[in-house]
């Protein structure tokens, strides 16, 4: 893929006019011209804070992290990266504001595998022993990671990895004080040492190393605390995660072409007066649509025929069915899909997997608190590990469900990569938490919706989808007008554990807690 510049912070922030905003966000006259990608080769959004020491490099990036949620953002301090004092080496003589305090090469490796969504080890350095601990950070990268340090745009091999560059300005004596405070309070040193290591040290690299690598930034924050500035870039970033980008952060999200049948038969399923017939009939009709879908996302191969005319016709062939594929159901709503899956895949095998919460019997709509489920029932093929798995559920709503139904599939040696969920709706919250957790798995669904209501549905949503399907909405009537076909309340429909695992034809396995 060839590498793309990025836009000018002008047009990236959509800032005011200058009469308003000159005096909030300096630009640099250098545009980032040498980012590897602004988010095509990259599965997360990197962005990088510097400035001198105590500048409030911290302050920026806890306070975008409040303005777009605890659960979309890391922050990843450059301070880990620190190299350790060697033998003999006196803490007070040393210059922890050079380049060459720091580990580099590690940095970079980190930053490399965060933007491509992997998982990372990072360094734990302790500043009263100053030195590495045994104990390591895993860091799962967030679809926004920021990293801050004095030296963050130091290296270029770093500087091309950030999709966004702040430098966050700040007085030399307002940072001598926020840092004597902060050495004596969080670092255990004397007044006289830090004031030591400020005169001969920090002030002299600020000039020689950090302050030249102002002219890298795209935006610069003068005299931090700057509220304005901050919302405008939080601003920016959040449009990053609105649904219209959830396909560029994610590059093996998949959303089923858009056309006049698709919006059709959404308007039908959605419509809260659509009877039962119809909506099974209709969602029936949409899930075959996106387990085609689906299915082109196996590999396929070459594969060469003779037509009935005699003639060779040169095509492709996929996995097959019955070896190379299977499904996993996550009870209830999971197996309204089995009808249309069989409809295309006559002989695949489904398995099943029932989970059930600790918090409340539903807790995929609520916050849950424990997301670690019981495993109440799971049958598996014997060799799943084989396979792709179709992980089917009809509404991505928080995730949890997926994710724990996942890790079953990993635990049984379903490399993540061979894992794709299925569903007809998504919510960015759900999509994140599921990428979150698993950046290899593959998703497919047919729309995704705005976000989430305090009940845990998707907006604008279709309400409970296995209830509707099933025909078990409880008083369904009150908020319906005109004929509504219901079968029974879930009062009435609702069966004993040993009653419904029977009826399933497999043994209930002994409750599990999935550790993840």
């Amino acid at each position: 893929m060839a590498q793309q510049a990025s836009p000018r912070p002008s047009a990236l922030l959509d800032l005011p006019p200058p009469n308003t905003a000159s005096a909030l966000i300096h630009e640099s006259e250098v545009v980032s011209s040498d980012v590897e990608s602004p988010l095509g080769q990259h599965k997360v959004f990197l962005i990088g804070v510097t400035g001198g020491t105590a500048s409030g490099k911290t302050s920026v990036c806890n306070r975008i992290i409040t303005e777009l949620g605890d659960q979309k953002v890391e922050i990843l301090s450059q301070d880990s990266f620190y190299k350790g004092l060697g033998p003999g080496q006196d803490a007070s003589e040393y210059n922890f504001d050079h380049p060459d305090a720091f580990d580099y090469d590690l940095f970079h490796a980190c930053l490399k595998k965060i933007t491509q969504g992997e998982l990372v080890e990072i360094p734990m350095y302790s500043f009263k022993t100053h030195s590495r601990s045994s104990h390591v950070r895993r860091l799962v990268p967030s679809p926004v990671v920021i990293t801050e340090g004095i030296l963050v745009f130091y290296d270029e091999r770093v500087r091309r990895l950030l999709n966004m560059k702040i430098f966050v300005d700040t007085d030399a004596d307002v940072r001598l004080l926020r840092r004597m405070k902060r050495d004596i309070a969080e670092r255990g040193r004397s007044y006289e040492s830090v004031l030591y290591q400020y005169e001969r040290f920090v002030k002299p690299s600020y000039d020689e190393f950090i302050a030249p690598t102002k002219k890298y930034a795209d935006i610069i924050i003068p005299k931090w605390p700057n509220e304005v500035a901050v919302d405008l870039m939080a601003q920016h970033i959040r449009s990053k995660l609105h649904i219209n980008d959830v396909r560029k952060i994610y590059t093996s999200l998949k959303v089923l072409p858009s056309n006049s049948q698709v919006r059709q038969l959404h308007t039908i399923i959605r419509n809260r007066r659509c009877r039962r017939t119809d909506f099974v009939f209709y969602a029936d009709r949409i899930i075959r649509l996106v387990v085609e879908y689906a299915l082109g996302i196996l590999p396929f191969k070459d594969k060469v025929v003779r037509t009935p005319t005699g003639q060779e016709y040169r095509g492709i062939m996929g996995v097959e069915f019955q070896n190379k594929l299977c499904a996993v159901s996550i009870i209830r709503a999971g197996e309204s899909m089995e009808a249309g899956l069989t409809a295309v895949c006559h002989d695949i095998r489904i398995g099943k997997i029932l989970l059930r919460f600790k918090d409340t019997e539903d807790s995929e709509w609520n916050s849950s608190k424990d997301r670690n489920p019981d495993v109440i029932y799971l049958k598996l093929p014997q060799d799943i590990e084989d396979r792709y798995v179709l992980l089917l559920d009809p509404v991505l709503g928080r995730g949890w469900s997926v994710i724990a139904a996942t890790r079953l599939l990993l635990a049984r040696g379903v490399p993540e990569h061979k894992v794709i969920f299925v569903s007809l709706i998504a919510t960015p919250e759900g999509i994140h938490n599921v990428y979150r957790h698993f950046p290899q798995i593959q998703v497919v669904t047919t729309e995704i919706d705005q976000r989430i209501d305090e009940n845990g549905y998707a907006l604008p949503g279709v309400g409970n989808f296995a209830d509707r399907y099933f025909g078990t909405e409880e008083a369904q009537a009150e908020y319906i007008e005109g004929g509504v076909d219901v079968a029974r309340s879930i009062s009435e429909a609702s069966q004993s554990s040993e009653t419904l695992l029977a009826s399933m034809g497999g043994m209930p396995m002994r409750r599990l807690s999935i550790k993840g």
